[in-house]
């Protein structure tokens, strides 16, 4: 079952709410954000492994990320499933629609996750309507753009330790973003999927993570990490390939 967000809970919760971006353009009035509120329904929490939606379903919704998080993920004609990407509160999915108006991907939750759902059409057709939401839209497309555009960077010229480096610090900066620790923070995800995210094995995942705790990078407990060394870790984010390595090299 759906409930549509009582419209005073919904100004009190914005703070904390995922969705405070969407629902509280700059300079949008009530009348609007009444409008908006109509379109928001909270769904119970979806269980980790639970798809929100699946590849090839038609587009209805995009979804805000509450609490928890997802992967998306696309499967080849071979098969093979390849995760295309990792999303955390104050994240939407669904834009992939758009264009074909249906989903290239599916995307699962991480963990016990709660999202709110908001129809599409629905959403287009207000923001044409209210100019604040539809430059809110365009932004949070742009930032898909250049996310996408980061990551085919990463896998086409970084070696695997760069990769790593910069996996982590993509993590620091959008935890950042919503007001979390940039050194200290939870992998949702398993070695084996940030292996599949990254393009490499998962040997060679463990195999990375022990090295940068060896020479001081991070630390390691877990899914629980902390960085150590910022600057250093950009500096081996920066790197072309795995050629010279960057750990200080031990004597004897």
């Amino acid at each position: 079952m759906t409930a549509v967000i009582p419209f005073g809970e919904l100004k009190r919760a914005c703070g904390n709410c995922s969705l405070r971006e969407l629902c509280l353009p700059y300079g949008i009035g009530e009348s609007d954000l009444r409008r908006l509120e109509q379109l928001v329904q909270r769904h119970a929490p979806v269980a980790r492994g639970k798809q929100l939606f699946l590849q090839g379903d038609p587009l209805r919704s995009i979804f805000a990320i509450r609490t928890g998080s997802v992967k998306s993920v696309t499967v080849g004609e071979d098969g093979a499933e390849q995760i295309t990407g990792f999303h955390f509160p104050g994240e939407l999915v669904g834009f992939d629609a758009i264009a074909a108006d249906v989903h290239d991907c599916s995307v699962v939750a991480l963990e016990d996750t709660s999202v709110c759902e908001i129809p599409f059409d629905r959403l287009d057709e207000l923001s044409g309507c209210v100019p604040g939401l539809r430059r809110q839209l365009m932004r949070l497309l742009s930032r898909e753009i250049q996310q996408d555009q980061q990551m085919l960077l990463l896998l086409g010229k970084k070696g695997s330790e760069a990769r790593m480096a910069a996996f982590l610090l993509s993590l620091s900066s959008r935890f950042v973003g919503r007001g979390l620790s940039a050194s200290r923070f939870h992998l949702s995800m398993s070695r084996g999927e940030i292996a599949n995210y990254l393009g490499l094995a998962m040997e060679t995942i463990s195999r990375l993570l022990a090295r940068f705790q060896q020479d001081g990078l991070i630390t390691v407990d877990g899914r629980e990490v902390a960085l150590l060394d910022l600057p250093r870790l950009h500096v081996v984010a920066d790197m072309g390939s795995d050629g010279g390595g960057f750990t200080r090299r031990r004597e004897g």
